[in-house]
C-alpha cells in the first residue's frame, strides 16, 4: 500500500518522511493557495523533502479539455515524473483520454461515485481519488463508495487504482485500507492522530520509569 502526505507545508514533510514510510506527497489547488507559494517553487521543495524519491501529485486549473492537457505538460516540466491530477468532469475525461496517449501519468479526482470514478480510470488515470469525507459531509457514506469503486477497478481496470483522500478521522483512513485501498492520502492532523495516541504515550513513560527505578539510569545496561 502507498502512503501519501495531502500538504504543502515541506518542513511538517521533511519532519514526517524520517519516520513515516511515505510514497510521496499530494496538493491540491485549496492546498497549494493556502501555503502562497507558487508550484514552480513549492513542487521542487516538496521533492527535495522526500529526499529526490517518491511521487508528487499536483492539480490543474483549467476546466477545458484542451487547457488541462496543456497545463499537464506545464506541471510535468516543473517536475518530470509528476502525477497530473484531472477532476473528473466531462472535459476531465477527455483530457484523461489525451494525457493518455501521450504517456503523462494522471490521477482522477473529484470523485464523489463508483461510476465516475470508473470512468476516470477507464479513460486512462493510473489513480482515482474518491473524496470520503466530503461524501459522508453531503449524507453519503464514502468507505461504500471506495468499497464499491474498488470492486469495479477490480474487475474493469485493474490497472488503476483507488487513492484514498479527503479524511475527518483515522478510523475513515483504518476503514480504506481495510477495505483494500492501493493507496491513501493524510492531512498532517489526521497523520499525527494515528501515532499520537495518549495510552502510546503513558504506556512507554510507565516502562521507562520503572526501568529507571530498577536500574537508575533511562538506558539500556548491557554486559
Amino acid at each position: 500500500m502507498e502512503l501519501y502526505l495531502d500538504t504543502s507545508d515541506v518542513n511538517a514533510v521533511k519532519r514526517l518522511a524520517r519516520v513515516l514510510p511515505l510514497a510521496g506527497v499530494t496538493t491540491n489547488p485549496s492546498i497549494v493557495a493556502g501555503g502562497k507559494k507558487p508550484l514552480t517553487t513549492l513542487l521542487p521543495e516538496l521533492q527535495e523533502a522526500l529526499g529526490g524519491q517518491g511521487k508528487l501529485f499536483a492539480q490543474v486549473i483549467a476546466s477545458r479539455a484542451e487547457e488541462m492537457a496543456q497545463e499537464a505538460l506545464q506541471l510535468r516540466a516543473i517536475v518530470p515524473n509528476l502525477v497530473v491530477k484531472i477532476p473528473v468532469t466531462a472535459e476531465g475525461l477527455s483530457a484523461l483520454k489525451w494525457l493518455k496517449q501521450e504517456g503523462v501519468p494522471t490521477l482522477g479526482t473529484a470523485v464523489y461515485g463508483a461510476a465516475q470514478g470508473l470512468f476516470s480510470a477507464l479513460a486512462g488515470a493510473e489513480y482515482v481519488a474518491p473524496y470520503v469525507n466530503r461524501i459522508d459531509a453531503q449524507g453519503g457514506s464514502g468507505i461504500q463508495t471506495v468499497k464499491d469503486l474498488q470492486q469495479l477497478l477490480t474487475l474493469h481496470a485493474p490497472s488503476s487504482m483507488v487513492l484514498a483522500a479527503s479524511f475527518k478521522t483515522p478510523r475513515q483512513a483504518l476503514d480504506c485500507m481495510l477495505a483494500g485501498c492501493g493507496a491513501i492520502t493524510l492531512p498532517l492532523d489526521v497523520a499525527g492522530q494515528i501515532f499520537s495516541s495518549p495510552a502510546v504515550a503513558a504506556a512507554v513513560e510507565q516502562f521507562e520509569q520503572q526501568w529507571l527505578d530498577a536500574f537508575g539510569k533511562a538506558s539500556l545496561t548491557l554486559g
